[in-house]
């Protein structure tokens, strides 16, 4: 296991070894949704917010 910090509040975020970019992960922290940017060596970004298209 391999550990980040948040982008947020800079806490400490657990990561499983098998990290894949463009991987969502919870901050236990605060709560914020992080995207994977890179994984050698891990680097966390702010996830994108995804827009609702209500069928458009």
């Amino acid at each position: 296991m391999t550990e980040s910090e948040c982008v947020e509040c800079g806490g400490t975020v657990a990561l499983h070894d098998d990290l894949e970019i463009g991987e969502i992960v919870d901050c236990e922290t605060c709560g914020a949704e992080l995207e994977v940017v890179d994984v050698s060596p891990p680097v966390l970004d702010r996830a994108p917010e995804l827009e609702e298209d209500w069928g458009e």
